[in-house]
């Protein structure tokens, strides 16, 4: 998710809250705060589009009945809602879905990269998400010739690299829950991609069975 512009805000004046984003335009754009300043990120483009409701598609397919996916929830990241962040994607405990914001941190964030949001989703959102205790957090490249997942896990209040998938590799993970992933999938469109994005075994598992006739 690409940064359009950067609101600033009069150093006198109240810093922004969530109560604030409720003035502005339902345009496709996100609207995130940072320290009660007002950040815009444009509409996505196709590309990312496409990868995010792949990989929530397959996330979803692939998630125990405890658990929820979500595309772009708005998280309030403090009691006085001056840090508001919208990620891609989320997986949340069912027990911890709330309105209008979720409040708890998710199990997983996602964020798709864009060429603008190099630098916020590899280092700022890596920092903000892990002071603010996601225990998972994966970082989607979507390079046409060689896509990647980055998963980034939670320990002593960091994120440690534990995989990295390339292009047709397979990211095999246990949190949140088991999952597989070919980062190639998630922008193909030289096959079906439900059923090869989970990898060889996900997709003889998929295959039709055989007619005894």
């Amino acid at each position: 998710m690409s940064v359009m512009a950067i609101g600033k805000t009069d150093p006198g004046a109240a810093p922004l809250t969530v109560e604030d984003l409720r003035r502005t335009p339902d345009d496709g754009r996100r609207y995130e705060l940072v320290g009660g300043r007002l950040h815009v990120s444009p509409a996505p483009v196709f590309l990312h589009s496409r990868v995010e409701s792949r990989l929530g598609f397959h996330l979803s397919n692939m998630a125990p009945v405890e658990c929820e996916v979500a595309t772009g929830p708005g998280i309030d990241f403090n009691a006085d809602r001056t840090h508001h962040r919208v990620p891609d994607l989320v997986v949340i405990r069912a027990e911890d879905a709330e309105s209008p914001y979720l409040t708890r941190p998710p199990l997983l964030a996602v964020e798709v990269v864009s060429p603008e949001s190099v630098l916020r989703d590899h280092h700022t959102k890596r920092r903000e998400y892990a002071a603010f205790g996601i225990a998972s957090y994966w970082v989607v490249t979507p390079d046409p010739d060689e896509p990647s997942i980055i998963e980034l896990r939670l320990k002593d209040g960091e994120y440690t690299e534990v995989a990295a998938a390339f292009g047709t590799d397979v990211l095999d993970t246990e949190l949140p829950f088991p999952v597989r992933v070919v980062p190639q999938w998630l922008l193909s469109t030289g096959g079906d991609w439900r059923r090869h994005i989970g990898g060889p075994k996900e997709a003889e598992d998929a295959k039709e069975p055989e007619s005894d006739t």
